[in-house]
């Protein structure tokens, strides 16, 4: 009889996360502040003393999809901020490695997206035009990290992400901060916006 792989991760919550199935009870923000805060974005091929974490990324798009969509409710902004969630436990994988791995990586991060969605109150799957306003906003991050600590110039950018604002780009910043205070930071925004949904 052959083994069967493990296939689900012990949270430092306690939880056990089953990949390949997960369920919207298993997700705590806790692990997913703690895991992205530990997650360096470009595979870790960026300036500073620091890498730059996908907590710290997240934030960052939660910002620019709200100013950008001024008066926009809460729970999307809560979406936003979660935009890169699964990557807890799945990592950040850059675009180069997803397209060589193919759609079964596609396929987990949807799954692990419409559990956290299910677990914070959001539709499994976002309407279509949050995803693209998210998405809008996430290639403004990604300009960003590459033109100021990933080393591309700003024509490179400009060709992979798409040329930005530059009005909006100069109200930003980019940010290099020790992961506890990343993870603390990202659990703290979780919590106003759930506050801000509920109330």
């Amino acid at each position: 009889m052959a083994k069967v792989a493990r296939a689900w991760q012990r949270m430092l919550s306690g939880r056990r996360l089953d990949l390949l199935d997960p369920t919207p009870m298993d997700i705590e923000i806790e692990d997913i502040a703690h895991g992205l805060a530990f997650v360096a974005r470009w595979n870790g091929q960026t300036l500073g003393d620091w890498p730059y974490s996908v907590a710290e990324h997240s934030l960052l798009v939660e910002e620019i999809f709200a100013r950008q969509n001024l008066g926009i409710a809460s729970n999307w902004r809560l979406a936003a901020l979660l935009h890169d969630a699964p990557e807890y436990v799945i990592g950040d994988m850059i675009s180069p490695v997803k397209a060589a791995v193919g759609p079964s990586y596609g396929e987990l991060d949807l799954r692990l997206t419409a559990a956290i969605h299910i677990r914070f109150g959001l539709p499994a799957v976002l309407p279509v035009q949050i995803k693209k306003a998210i998405k809008a906003a996430d290639k403004i991050s990604a300009w960003m990290e590459a033109v100021h600590i990933a080393g591309f110039s700003t024509a490179e950018a400009d060709r992979f992400f798409g040329k930005p604002d530059m009005a909006l780009i100069q109200q930003l910043a980019i940010h290099l901060r020790p992961p506890a205070e990343v993870r603390a930071d990202f659990t703290a925004r979780h919590n106003s916006l759930i506050a801000a949904i509920d109330g």
